[in-house]
């Protein structure tokens, strides 16, 4: 489908609070259009400055009409919290488009630089956002997470230049055909949509095959790169990309390093939450692939070696798909942390599996040699971790893509 949007002058996003699809609204209204929306509950992070912008938000409680809109945007997983909204909009005989297929549209107008990849999208993308915007090249930027530098997942740049987020999932970067991809690394994930690891390989040979310019292998820039404010050879290996980027675009080296000197990191990655009166440093990251979750307690433990702090990990299993398929990777992942406690399963756009759950995963991270313990609840999570008088010597960390996070808003009164 191609748009004309010009057209376009309203445009409802169904899942309007999600880390991705808020970008896209942003980015509508920037080109000056009507925008509504909605969802499932009250997410601040996303939806106040959505509101600021002139944006129209209600809830999936509220009865309401369906918007009249020129364009209809929905997010993946309202196909399972709100499949009637989406097919209410389809009756209307309007296009209706998922968020990637909708970005894909927006993104013809532009020099797209996509940013591709199992692990380490956000922070590369991010990275290179900043070292366009500091060489005065004013990109657009559209990122799965909150930049430090931007306050936000969306900037409106005013050249021809969009560096985006690509997501493999269910092929979604397909919709776009990039000026320059970057592939950062390619690993087993998303088994509910792929058949195997060679299926997903394909998937990114297809996106190269739509590609101008590509970069693939950026180990030759990885001595390049600066002393970096945020922590672990995964980063590191982000900051090679960006520097690879940076090097294609005729940037200059040192202006490159030192934007990435001066990166701060962005929101959910790694990111240090404060520390509580008693002297517990919290954290909060957002891996939830088995790699990551190794990336991360090796990155802790570069700040924090063991034997000086224990590192207590609240952790969410993101999908019931990802979980089973990953099992015994998950259970061998947590070598690092000292304590391992399993919120339920955060299972977003997929039916529960009864076959999968946190309590088996804890088991088998017990067998594994570790310490874990499940929890059926948020709330007995939080009161069993009030309790554990955590003080100078522990290190915090919610872990997960799901509501982990809310754990230490609640114990910690972080909100």
């Amino acid at each position: 489908m191609d748009l004309d949007l010009s057209k376009i002058e309203k445009v409802f996003f169904i899942g309007i609070g999600g880390i991705g699809i808020s970008a896209l609204a942003k980015m509508a209204i920037s080109c000056g259009m009507e925008v509504s929306g909605i969802n499932d509950d009250e997410s601040p992070k996303t939806l106040d400055s959505l509101r600021e912008a002139g944006a129209t938000i209600f809830f999936q409680n509220e009865s309401r009409e369906l918007p009249e809109a020129d364009l209809y945007v929905y997010s993946d997983a309202w196909l399972y919290r709100g499949p009637e909204i989406i097919e209410n909009a389809k009756k209307t005989g309007k296009p209706v488009l998922s968020y990637f297929e909708a970005l894909g549209q927006f993104a013809k107008e532009y020099k797209v630089i996509a940013v591709a990849g199992t692990h380490g999208k956000t922070t590369t993308t991010a990275m290179i956002a900043e070292i366009l915007t500091d060489a005065g090249l004013d990109p657009t930027v559209i990122v799965g997470s909150f930049v430090k530098k931007f306050d936000s997942n969306f900037r409106k740049g005013n050249s021809e230049y969009l560096v985006v987020e690509a997501d493999e999932y269910n092929r979604h970067f397909l919709n776009f055909h990039p000026f320059l991809t970057v592939v950062t690394n390619i690993e087993a994930d998303h088994l509910d949509c792929y058949k195997d690891l060679a299926d997903i390989q394909n998937a990114f040979d297809k996106l190269l095959s739509q590609s101008e310019n590509k970069i693939t292998d950026y180990t030759k820039y990885l001595e390049k790169v600066p002393k970096l404010s945020i922590p672990g050879e995964h980063n590191r290996m982000n900051a090679a990309a960006a520097l690879a980027v940076a090097d294609f675009l005729k940037i200059k080296e040192e202006d490159a390093q030192k934007s990435l000197a001066q990166f701060s990191g962005t929101w959910r990655r790694l990111e240090k939450r404060g520390k509580t009166k008693d002297g517990t440093i919290i954290y909060d990251d957002y891996a939830h692939h088995p790699t990551e979750i190794k990336a991360s307690l090796e990155a802790l433990r570069e700040l924090y070696p063991a034997g000086e702090k224990k590192i207590t990990i609240v952790f969410q299993p993101h999908l019931y798909s990802r979980t089973k398929a990953l099992f015994n990777d998950f259970a061998k992942a947590f070598k690092r942390a000292d304590n391992i406690f399993l919120l339920p399963i955060f299972f977003a756009r997929e039916e529960k599996d009864e076959s999968i759950s946190s309590e088996k995963l804890a088991s088998a991270i017990c067998l594994a040699g570790d310490k874990a313990k499940a929890f059926s609840n948020l709330e007995s999570a939080e009161n069993f971790v009030k309790d554990l008088n955590l003080g100078e010597n522990d290190i915090f960390v919610t872990m997960g893509a799901g509501e982990a996070y809310k754990v230490a808003d609640k114990v910690f009164n972080l909100t």
